[in-house]
């Protein structure tokens, strides 16, 4: 097994959202795997992966939907609860959603026959938080992730979650000046968090943005990827 499935029933569904197949065609060379944030669905992102498809052109995505419904938002998902009470329940949620997702990953990477070194993990907001978490405890690290608007819930503090890095793949953060929904602060202490791990980690700031993706950190988050996640003949 590549990811470890502890706590993980095989009751347990299995986490489906939109897809794309590479523009190529054929079997994939890579996975992109794009997570939503709080109170969205897969569809909020899948079309990163159109956008994409000319630096990664044999490369699927795919963008699960959270398991749960988010209370805030009917028609949305979450990946795991938010109170704003518990100044611990991003690094504790974070871990109790971590389960399903490895399973999930475990599962799409077997049924594609690709080793998690041809895995990218990219996500928004909570789903930020959450590739963050599967790619620093990983039993093998990803290619690459790209987080935007998010944070590295254990940057906030060890005690509300386990902090053990397993795994240190290249990490780029992506984040708006102006995010009214997690502050830029959350960039700068995620970094300086990642760093001190032994993580490597990039970020690129996007001026006036508010809680956001756009046109200038979809190019560098391309970019980044294709970076890591080309075909293997050309690294």
């Amino acid at each position: 097994m590549r990811f470890p499935l502890d706590g993980v029933s095989l009751d347990d569904p299995i986490l489906e959202g939109p897809r794309l197949p590479p523009r190529d065609g054929g079997d994939p060379d890579a996975l992109v795997v794009l997570l939503h944030g709080y109170g969205a669905d897969g569809r909020d992102l899948i079309d990163i992966g159109a956008a994409w498809a000319d630096l990664l052109p044999r490369a699927a995505f795919v963008a699960p939907h959270a398991p749960d419904p988010c209370a805030e938002a009917p028609v949305g998902r979450q990946w795991f609860p938010l109170t704003f009470r518990d100044p611990h329940e991003l690094t504790r949620g974070a871990e109790m959603a971590a389960p399903l997702l490895r399973a999930f990953l475990e599962a799409e990477l077997e049924k594609y026959a690709l080793p998690p070194q041809r895995l990218a993990l990219v996500g928004f907001s909570q789903g930020a938080m959450m590739a963050l978490k599967l790619a620093t405890t990983a039993v093998t690290a990803p290619a690459a992730v790209v987080a935007y608007s998010g944070m590295w819930a254990e940057a906030g503090g060890a005690a509300g979650g386990t902090t053990t890095v397993s795994a240190r793949p290249p990490v780029l953060l992506v984040h708006g000046t102006d995010d009214e929904v997690i502050p830029v602060g959350a960039l700068f202490a995620s970094a300086q968090a990642l760093a001190a791990a032994g993580v490597p980690a990039e970020w690129h700031l996007c001026h006036g943005l508010g809680h956001g993706i756009d046109e200038a950190g979809l190019e560098r988050g391309g970019a980044f990827l294709a970076q890591f996640l080309g075909p293997p003949s050309r690294r």
